[in-house]
């Protein structure tokens, strides 16, 4: 365990008094920062072998980071070097976009959880793309995910039209990329979940795609992100569309807008996607019924309230084949990666 796993407790007492936006760029800067130096790079190493497929790529462990943590791609080699099997930058939307009004991330230290409205923001993908040139990460052989959306003021009618353009300019940088329709924090975006706007989106995704692997002679898979809140018929829908589409894995899950088990606590009633210990039964019980209706046709990849290793095996017993993390890493620090590692490892398919 490295220096800053055991020390995480104090550590993470100092961020927690600091703004918490602020303290994330902040810590950021300082991972990117101690990475340039020999040293403290080898103090935060973690290597965690497990090899496992996601989408049908090679990973060398199936504990990832998900989107949201780095969404500009600016730490990708000093998050990676923490141990993370793969990485999901973004989400990515065409244009640079600020996001929602400040302040708009809230802790909620009592349940182990975050609310956040922090709403896309990000340096736009062409800003993006620049950033990953020449990264570390994937020339040692990691996998690379990139989570794309659509800008806010596109309506939804438009939407494919942006995440065929952010398809297109991602597709010979990414190793999967992932298609972000489940935030809570851009208006009206959950709709595309609709099954008449999926169809439409699914359609002209796939079109794109199939031209692009021709072009670079190359399969870069393709993953949804889907909602924690949707009700039974609504993932019904959308697993027969994931399979007719033949989209290679679904994401499960992105934040929730409920409150249950935290409607006594400071900030409960902030607006804003919830993440942490509350979403994880949610983000289990989608995982379960997608299970059901997709069986081994389509990966699944579980992320949403993972802050213990039990929470991490739960999710691949539900169904899932890999899992994602953010808020435990916040929590916990960098040693829930290796507390997953050991309670998964005897749960997953290597072959």
């Amino acid at each position: 365990m490295s220096i800053i796993s055991r020390s995480y407790p104090i550590i993470r007492k100092i961020l927690f008094s600091i703004d918490a936006e602020k303290v994330h760029n902040l810590t950021l800067s300082i991972l990117n920062k101690t990475y340039k130096y020999n040293f403290l790079r080898k103090s935060l190493h973690s290597s965690i072998n497990l090899p496992s497929k996601i989408m049908g790529l090679d990973v060398k462990n199936p504990i990832g980071l998900a989107a949201g943590l780095d969404k500009n791609g600016e730490c990708i080699d000093a998050l990676g070097n923490l141990g993370f099997g793969f990485i999901e930058i973004g989400t990515v939307t065409p244009y640079a976009q600020k996001g929602n009004q400040k302040p708009r991330i809230f802790r909620l230290p009592k349940a182990n959880a975050i609310i956040n409205r922090l709403g896309f923001n990000n340096q736009g993908i062409d800003k993006i793309l620049d950033n990953i040139q020449n990264n570390e990460w994937q020339k040692n052989n990691n996998l690379l995910g990139i989570n794309i959306g659509k800008n806010f003021n596109t309506e939804l009618k438009n939407a494919a039209d942006d995440y065929t353009y952010c398809l297109k300019k991602a597709y010979p940088y990414a190793d999967y990329i992932a298609i972000n329709i489940s935030s809570p924090n851009t208006k009206n975006l959950r709709d595309l979940q609709n099954k008449d706007y999926l169809e439409n989106l699914l359609t002209k995704i796939k079109e794109t795609h199939k031209k692009l692997a021709d072009n670079y002679s190359k399969y870069v898979p393709i993953a949804l992100k889907i909602s924690p809140d949707l009700i039974n018929e609504e993932i019904e829908d959308i697993s027969k569309l994931l399979l007719k589409h033949r989209i290679d894995g679904v994401i499960a899950t992105n934040t929730t807008i409920s409150r249950k088990k935290i409607e006594t606590l400071k900030n409960h009633d902030q607006s804003g996607g919830l993440s942490g210990a509350p979403l994880h039964e949610l983000s289990l019980n989608v995982i379960r019924r997608l299970k059901s209706l997709i069986g081994q046709e389509i990966t699944i990849i579980g992320t949403g309230g993972i802050i213990s290793g039990q929470q991490a095996r739960e999710k691949i017993e539900a169904g899932a084949t890999a899992i994602q993390l953010y808020t435990g890493l916040i929590y916990k620090g960098p040693g829930i990666i290796k507390e997953c590692f050991d309670m998964i490892k005897e749960n997953i398919n290597t072959d």
